[in-house]
């Protein structure tokens, strides 16, 4: 008898570890977490597309469930697939080769914990597997044998450790870089069909050229805008297609609606920002162009991309009219122009339905984690939509206390609206852990909880989150854990890579664990991505540029930091005379560094130029002597200045 609170159930398990986890450990114990850590969200996201979940992942191992055996045998073939993909791009003896078995039997459930002989059998499977290679029981493949179009190997009887009756072990015939099914397709395939095949390739492609053609010239497609230039362009054209997405143009004249439209925008940006293969521009960099008029020519050679898209939306009534165009700037024709009226109950869809034709037109193919983390974090309740579009607006400009303040009401109010909101809440705990970061909060110990409780709950609605990685990283960074800090923020860069405040914050990372170039990329690919970034990006590769021994670049970005501080009538703040101060001593210009010297208040003075120097400027502990001789002269003229003063 089954005691109360448990119950019996037949499911789908699916077990996988990694083979030599051991050795890698042995190798390389910090490389090989990162790694493990890598490839098993990318597990979790197959996993939720073929509507399992995972019940535990201890060490390298990982125990799913499915309530379709067909689910889970798809799913171990595409994670193999996915895996032997991402195994390539490593050194062969850094790969993770992961076995797994899948089987169908009875288990127990316990509060979401799974029991039984069902779970053992799928672990003594997966143990027969070869690397890269998926094993399944015979009551597995009795229900899949004919369904999935893939071939199997019979690998016989075996007895395994606790249970009584031998079980019947198949190979699902597969090899790394392609779904068994795609492997055994091909090996089916005869000339006479791959002829076959080319020809009606031929024919539609004639079909899409005429369709094409007849589209722009008789079904009123704009007429072609001025062409960019690529030896204009401010910053080099990226190697992979290139778009900014700029803010939809609200032609209704409501305020609300004017949230939707930065809404719809922001969430275009999110969704391909996720995308490896694509390089876009951030939203604050796209945002300066709202409510100004706009040449497409000049975006382009602005923000040195390809690709231009611009829309607009406009309420009649019940109903949305929007209208939305992808221009390749560089030939200057409309790729496509979309116009249609929707419900606002489908205000939502028409936003994945850009998003695709965006992907579509540039050839851009998803793999399935993209796939799946493209649409997570969403709503579907409008008035929760509307309060988030808020709370984002005042998040971005995060620097005033007021700001988060409101950002943080607003957002409260889109969590209230809908709970399983899991964009709205990651956002929320961000503005709690602003306010415990800046020292906002009256009561920073709650300000911290509140962070920590919403990121969970965010987290178990999106297991893909990229955000939960970034600002872990921080936290870590605070508590000068430098390398775990590293960890995370590459984990949340593999699941948005083209997030500029995520390359920002691993670039001081890597600047406070002493890895000056590895620091200098990421900061400046995170101004490369965010062009008009804000003043601190310059300062922090200043400072960067000089733990590297760059020191004429670090005095090139110390000079544009103090020139749009001029511009903008803001103070100086002093340290940035003490970055002044090393950059010239490490040039022999002491004449120069001494004026900066000068313009140091006393009190600043107590900080002390070599403790400073040690914190800020990567210098370490074995660098006091040298910092010491390079000080010694300057401080020499500042005395021999200060005794001129007493006589």
């Amino acid at each position: 008898m089954v005691e109360e609170g448990f119950k019996r159930k037949l499911a789908a398990i699916l077990s996988a570890d990694v083979q030599g986890y051991s050795l890698l450990m042995d190798q390389d114990e910090e490389g090989t977490i990162r790694n493990l850590k890598t490839f098993r969200r990318s597990m979790t996201d197959i996993i939720q597309q073929y509507r399992g979940r995972v019940v535990d992942s201890p060490g390298d191992n990982l125990l799913a469930e499915f309530p379709s055996v067909v689910d889970a045998v798809k799913c171990a073939v595409e994670v193999q697939r996915d895996f032997a993909e991402r195994n390539a791009e490593l050194a062969e003896d850094r790969r993770m080769q992961f076995r797994i078995g899948v089987n169908l039997g009875d288990v127990v459930d316990d509060a979401g914990r799974i029991y039984g002989d069902g779970v053992n059998i799928a672990a003594r499977v997966e143990s027969m597997a070869e690397a890269g290679g998926v094993c399944i029981t015979g009551r597995a493949y009795d229900q899949v044998a004919n369904k999935l179009g893939l071939d199997y190997e019979f690998l016989g009887e075996h007895t395994v450790k606790n249970i009584s009756t031998p079980i019947r072990v198949y190979r699902v015939l597969s090899h790394p870089g392609a779904a068994a099914h795609r492997v055994v397709m091909a090996k089916k395939a005869t000339g006479t069909k791959w002829r076959r095949f080319s020809i009606v390739a031929v024919v539609l492609i004639v079909v899409a050229a005429v369709v094409l053609w007849g589209w722009q010239n008789f079904l009123g497609l704009p007429e072609p805008v001025e062409a960019a230039s690529v030896e204009k362009m401010k910053h080099p054209l990226p190697d992979k297609p290139s778009i900014v997405v700029l803010p939809f143009a609200n032609l209704s004249g409501q305020t609300d609606d004017e949230y939707i439209a930065d809404g719809i925008t922001n969430d275009i940006i999110t969704a391909i920002s996720k995308v490896g293969s694509m390089f876009v521009i951030a939203r604050n960099s796209a945002f300066t162009y709202k409510n100004k008029p706009v040449k497409i020519k000049e975006v382009s050679e602005e923000f040195g991309v390809q690709y231009v898209l611009e829309g607009s939306i406009e309420r009649s009534g019940e109903r949305f009219r929007v209208t939305s165009k992808l221009i390749d700037a560089l030939s200057g024709n409309h790729m496509w122009v979309e116009r249609f009226e929707r419900k606002m109950e489908d205000l939502f869809n028409f936003k994945d339905d850009i998003t695709q034709k965006i992907l579509a037109a540039l050839s851009i193919e998803l793999t399935v984690g993209e796939r799946l983390r493209m649409y997570t974090n969403q709503t579907e309740n409008l008035e929760a939509y509307i309060q988030f579009t808020k709370g984002i607006h005042y998040l971005s400009k995060w620097e005033y206390k007021e700001n988060t303040s409101k950002a943080r009401h607003h957002l409260e109010k889109s969590v209230d609206l809908d709970d399983k909101f899991a964009g709205a809440l990651e956002k929320l705990a961000f503005a709690h852990y602003l306010e415990w970061m800046m020292y906002w909060s009256p009561n920073r110990e709650e300000s911290f909880k509140a962070y920590q409780d919403l990121s969970k709950r965010a987290i178990s609605l999106d297991a893909s989150s990229a955000f939960a990685h970034a600002i872990q990283g921080r936290l870590h960074r605070h508590q000068r854990q430098y390398d775990k800090a590293i960890a995370e923020l590459t984990i949340a860069l593999d699941l948005d890579p083209n997030n500029s405040i995520y390359h920002y914050n691993q670039g001081r990372n890597y600047h406070y664990a002493r890895k000056p170039n590895r620091a200098i990329e990421h900061l400046k690919m995170a101004m490369r991505l965010n062009p008009f970034f804000s003043n601190t990006y310059l300062i922090n590769l200043g400072q960067s540029q000089h733990a590297a021994g760059h020191y004429e670049e670090a005095l090139h970005n110390y000079d544009q930091y103090v020139a749009r501080k001029i511009k903008a009538r803001e103070e100086i703040p002093w340290w940035v005379h003490y970055c002044y101060i090393f950059a010239y001593l490490e040039l022999g210009k002491i004449d120069n560094a001494f004026q900066y010297y000068q313009k140091v208040s006393s009190m600043s003075k107590k900080y002390g130029l070599v403790p400073w120097a040690m914190q800020w400027l990567g210098y370490k502990g074995s660098d006091i002597d040298r910092l010491l001789k390079r000080c010694a002269p300057l401080l020499k003229m500042a005395a021999e200045a200060q005794m001129k003063k007493k006589q």
